[in-house]
């Protein structure tokens, strides 16, 4: 009797324990980031939720939009394409993406990187360990305001040029009137039949 009990004591340690694994493998953190407001939405089964500033592709770069699952996390990258810079608590989403730490935490709430998701240090710390302990969606929408910002800086290049290709004609009228007296006088009147019978040499010693 002893040995059974032992054995199913055994067992139900085992099954509590697979079912305490599954648990934990369906945990899921939740990353909404919002391009149009530059902030990043958190939420956990675990019952985590946060709010956080970020700072997104500025103008000339992009931020890839669209649904992703971590690649890769790196406590600490230092980024080879740009001089090195440091980027603590990676987490890598598409090839050289990556949500990370930044110390430009002035720049945060604005288009301030070359197409990462800044974080404050201390919050990318946060998101890191718990994206370590259970597992990730991230999702990437809206606009960035750099983007709009292109857009209308384009928009309004192109009202000043076709103002400017319809004050043309009147330019070119203004060129085209003379701004100095011409250089040639005008041609004598003919002399009336009279004076040319009394004078007919004067007349052609005149021209």
């Amino acid at each position: 009797m002893r040995v059974l009990a032992r054995f199913f004591a055994v067992f139900f340690v085992f099954v509590a324990a697979i079912f305490a694994n599954a648990h934990t493998a369906s945990a899921l953190v939740r990353v909404n980031v919002d391009l149009s407001t530059q902030t990043m939405r958190v939420t956990s089964d675990s019952g985590d939720s946060h709010t956080w500033k970020i700072s997104s592709a500025r103008q000339g770069y992009a931020t890839p939009r669209g649904v992703y699952r971590p690649q890769r996390l790196a406590k600490m990258h230092y980024s080879r394409k740009y001089d090195m810079s440091p980027m603590p608590h990676s987490i890598f989403f598409k090839g050289g993406y990556a949500i990370h730490g930044t110390g430009a935490v002035n720049a945060l709430g604005r288009p301030a990187s070359h197409g990462c998701v800044r974080l404050a240090r201390a919050n990318a710390a946060r998101l890191f360990a718990m994206v370590q302990k259970e597992s990730a969606v991230i999702t990437i929408t809206g606009v960035s305001p750099a983007s709009t910002m292109v857009a209308g800086k384009a928009k309004a290049g192109k009202t000043h040029l076709a103002s400017h290709k319809r004050q043309q004609p009147a330019q070119w009228a203004e060129r085209s009137l003379p701004t100095s007296p011409m250089g040639f006088a005008a041609a004598p009147a003919a002399p009336s039949a009279k004076s040319w019978a009394k004078s007919p040499g004067a007349w052609w010693l005149s021209r």
